[in-house]
């Protein structure tokens, strides 16, 4: 597989407009990504600028700090997917988590791939406010709640993907989850670093520069 197969070309800035998400959608397009991820208020938007291309199109839902109630996600991620979206990337409840309330955490993901039904759900863990421990413990989670991903970072705490965070999921999910790195990755040979660790989906804003980069 190529490297452009692997990224997820992404806007989820709370100035995109219409227009930034239709040049989002034509350079995915244009350069062949795996999918475009955005927030859901242009998901139908993604939809009219990607039709007739393979390119997929990923939501993200309780976006960016996971703080909104499971009712509240369950009815984002149905729109999204009524809309149009193939994905959704959904944060947890990262206080839940830190407080032990893993039950909480647990249904709060399964019941978002309940709703969802065979379309893909990506869990963002974000990694920078948690322990190792509590990594492991959310990777745990998602797989218990029949994630199909589980993802490094929103892009918007205070750190994104590393190598060690990579690492340490991959032990925990083995094959059974895949793993989506996102945050900071912005050149061909970070990216490679990244998709020799295991992970089968690269979140960046910078998809050109990162093909582009190896040339």
């Amino acid at each position: 597989m190529e490297l452009k197969e692997y990224i997820d070309h992404t806007q989820l800035k709370p100035t995109a407009t219409p227009q930034m998400i239709e040049d989002l959608c034509k350079e995915a397009a244009t350069n062949n990504f795996y999918a475009v991820c955005v927030n859901g208020c242009h998901v139908t938007a993604a939809k009219k600028h990607l039709k007739n291309t393979s390119v997929k199109i990923a939501a993200v839902v309780g976006f960016p700090l996971g703080a909104m109630s499971t009712e509240a996600k369950i009815a984002e991620a149905k729109i999204c997917i009524e809309n149009g979206a193939d994905e959704v990337d959904m944060v947890i409840n990262i206080g839940w988590l830190k407080a032990k309330e893993y039950d909480a955490v647990e249904n709060d993901i399964q019941q978002i791939k309940e709703a969802i039904g065979n379309k893909v759900l990506k869990v963002i863990i974000e990694t920078c406010y948690l322990t190792d421990d509590e990594k492991r413990i959310a990777c745990q989670l998602a797989l218990n709640a029949k994630a199909d991903f589980v993802k490094t970072s929103t892009g918007f705490g205070s750190g994104g993907a590393t190598l060690h965070d990579v690492g340490l999921m991959k032990e925990v999910v083995e094959d059974k989850a895949k793993i989506k790195a996102s945050g900071g990755i912005r050149d061909y040979a970070t990216a490679i670093q990244y998709i020799e660790k295991g992970v089968s989906r690269i979140g960046t804003s910078s998809g050109i520069a990162i093909v582009n980069s190896k040339k």
